[in-house]
């Protein structure tokens, strides 16, 4: 907080004439905070666009490089972990820095983040889609050609080259996590210093739904990336024989990365135009955001000079701290932080919330695919054109609610806990919304007296004369309605007449695994289709719109309620405490554990090399029901948070808010962490830290 200065009144106009004229010189378009704002949410923006688009192309990933859950959920954990190495310390010395240059320099790193992840396609070997076991009739059918060990090696001599991919892949979103770090705190801190404190809410909802916006253009991007053949730059796509549709097809997903890539730099760049603070006709709009929070008491203390001690105190000080002194000061500070209850919960109910987004959107895509039998493009133009929205939508109605209704410190968690109710409600029903797993050869249906074990030959009668392989599978659908793995397990030796447009054999004839009255059946590709699924499927999609429209709207008032129960020079780190919590606990471990659990329900693995890779069929039942249950525990768990900080704040709600109307004040909100130090002590401490004056007695305050 500066200290007022006096003005003389004898001085002569010349000081007026040059004030007015720098005054002129910094009002340009960048000294206008909704100028900022939407730059901010430009780079936010592409930022939200750069991370959807990874999770939208995680099970491209898993096929291109034979992943499992487990691993591509290491990538998607990557860009928090970049992001929580340095959160805390750009949050903190951040506030003291050029914010707007800092974000700027953020988003030139993520650009380099999002180009280094498309790297490893130019540095691999092109994709081929397993030639040694298809035939020239199309589709890998009964054949008694065997392959032979010098093929074997052709197919395992790049096993060690796909691993350094693998590797390269983390180190781009780690690159992307670093240069995300100072984009929100920074961003959010430096708009709420700049507006009204009754338009703050409305602010920072269109910021965070701006946010989530992005997601949607990441999985309609996704959806459009993945039509193309991965490497449609090098070869003849017409020549594949394969179409999106097909198991095996591996889509562009490079590509999004360059996009994202641009999109990051020429956002990045606006920020070098905006002013270290705007310009004082600006601020003096703005400055109610900050002078509310000030205790009267203090707010005279900062009005003139006061000694401290025998000693005229000033801005400047003669010994300013070091950089070592303020090392030390962040332990101390971040406690006394945390030793907030009302602030402590907040942050642990956020973190919750986030993790459901975390984990389970993670990996709703491949749900979609998997649970409703979807390609990957559909999944991902569904997503980016119905969840997506509705949860942007749910931010910006959850901040203007805040904004129309004027909610108190109360009413805004009463509002956190009624949406998070309504959302776990719907993810209780999802539990009920799914397809089973329908019968596959060998896998859920009898097959002989035989089970399919990865990567060897089974030996059903009516395939012995087949050599029939897993390290990938394309189902077809048998006339007996029993899903095969591929042609070659259906014992099909041939093609029928029927040709499509892409030359692709729609019928699969001679299949002597599948019984029927004139002899050996037919199939046709694809999995057979399970009656009442598609009707299942509508009804999903609208309880998933509804969730994410009704659970996004907590969000905002998290967040204001966050940011009012600290000081404005404690704003950015307390953000900053914030979003390295945020990484830390929702956004690490959730894709870790949920792609572990997906992984514990697949029914049949493909064989890489002798490893085991990518899951190629899952228990649908046992999927659906292990993924949305852990969704439902992270919300109840969030949903005991918020009902804490609640029952923390009613139960000071005499002494500490009904005088306030529900607006906490630094003063007023630390008296209630425990007996100690006056509230006094304890706000002027955290007024002064920012102005570099040290408390003789620091290690009593906190």
């Amino acid at each position: 907080m500066q200290v007022k200065k006096h003005r003389d009144p004898g001085s002569s106009s010349g000081g007026d004439m040059l004030e007015s004229d720098a005054l002129r010189k910094n009002s340009s378009c960048f000294s206008n905070i909704k100028i900022f704002l939407i730059s901010e949410c430009a780079l936010m923006l592409a930022q939200g666009t750069v991370g959807a688009y990874l999770v939208s192309v995680l099970t491209t990933l898993e096929r291109r490089f034979n992943l499992q859950s487990a691993d591509v959920g290491v990538i998607a954990s990557s860009f928090e972990i970049g992001n929580l190495a340095l959160i805390l310390f750009v949050s903190y010395f951040g506030a003291k820095a050029h914010r707007p240059r800092l974000i700027g320099c953020g988003g030139i790193v993520m650009a380099l983040g999002a180009l280094l992840s498309a790297l490893p396609e130019f540095l691999t070997n092109q994709y081929e889609i397993e030639k040694i076991h298809r035939t020239n009739l199309g589709r890998d059918v009964c054949s008694n050609t065997n392959s032979s060990e010098s093929q074997d090696e052709i197919l395992c001599s790049n096993k060690a080259n796909t691993n350094m991919m693998y590797l390269l892949l983390i180190g781009a979103q780690v690159l992307l996590g670093i240069g995300a770090t100072p984009v929100q705190p920074l961003g959010v801190s430096y708009i709420d210093d700049h507006v009204k404190k009754k338009d703050s809410s409305l602010y920072i909802g269109i910021l965070f739904s701006t946010l989530v916006f992005g997601p949607a253009c990441g999985f309609i991007l996704g959806s459009v990336c993945t039509k193309f053949y991965v490497d449609f730059i090098f070869i003849d796509t017409s020549k594949l024989g394969i179409t999106p549709d097909d198991p095996r097809w591996i889509g562009a997903w490079w590509g999004g990365f360059l996009l994202c890539g641009a999109l990051l730099f020429f956002s990045a760049i606006l920020m070098f135009g905006f002013p270290h603070s705007l310009p004082t006709r600006e601020r003096d709009e703005g400055a109610e955001s900050e002078q509310v929070m000030l205790p009267p008491s203090l707010s005279q203390e900062y009005d003139t000079p006061k000694p401290s001690n025998g000693v005229m105190l000033s801005h400047e000080p003669a010994n300013s701290p070091t950089c070592c002194q303020q090392l030390r000061v962040i332990p101390k500070v971040t406690k006394h932080l945390l030793s907030n209850p009302v602030f402590t919960c907040i942050i642990l109910a956020a973190c919750m919330e986030i993790a459901v987004v975390a984990g389970f959107a993670a990996f709703l895509g491949k749900y979609l695919e998997q649970q409703f039998n979807l390609t990957t493009t559909s999944a991902n133009q569904l997503l980016g054109m119905t969840a997506i929205p509705c949860a942007c939508l749910g931010i910006f109605m959850g901040g203007l609610l805040v904004k129309k209704l004027n909610l108190s410190a109360l009413g805004a968690i009463r509002m956190a806990m009624l949406v998070n109710l309504i959302s776990t409600a719907c993810y209780v029903s999802f539990l009920f919304l799914g397809c089973d797993n329908g019968r596959v050869a060998g896998v859920t249906a009898p097959y002989g007296n035989e089970t399919l074990n990865v990567g060897e030959k089974p030996e059903a009668q009516c395939i012995s004369h087949c050599s029939c392989f897993t390290s990938s599978i394309s189902p077809v659908c048998g006339s007996n309605e029993v899903t095969y793995l591929s042609a070659c397990f259906a014992g099909c030796t041939g093609t029928g007449a029927s040709q499509s447009a892409s030359n692709i054999s729609q019928n699969l004839t001679g299949c002597t695994c599948i019984s029927s009255k004139n002899g050996p059946g037919t199939a046709t590709p694809g999995k057979c289709p399970l009656p009442g699924c598609q009707e299942v499927f509508l009804i999903f999609l609208c309880v998933i719109c509804v969730c994410s429209l009704v659970g996004a709207m907590a969000q905002t008032p998290s967040v204001i309620v966050l940011i009012r129960t600290v000081s404005p020079e404690l704003k950015s780190y307390a953000l900053g405490v914030l979003f390295l919590l945020l990484r830390l606990l929702g956004f690490i471990p959730p894709p870790l554990i949920f792609g572990a659990g997906i992984d514990s329900t697949c029914l049949f693995w493909s064989s890489d090399c002798g490893d085991k890779g990518a899951c190629l069929l899952y228990d649908n039942v046992q999927y659906r029901r292990l993924y949305v249950s852990l969704a439902i525990v992270l919300k109840g768990v969030a949903f005991l948070l918020y009902t804490t900080t609640w029952y923390c704040l009613r139960r000071n709600y005499k002494k500490y808010i009904k005088g306030n109307e529900g607006n906490l004040t630094a003063t007023e909100f630390y008296p209630s962490l425990s007996d100690g130090p006056k509230a006094v002590d304890r706000t002027k401490f955290i007024y002064n830290l920012e102005d570099h004056e040290f408390c003789e007695n620091m290690e009593s305050v906190l």
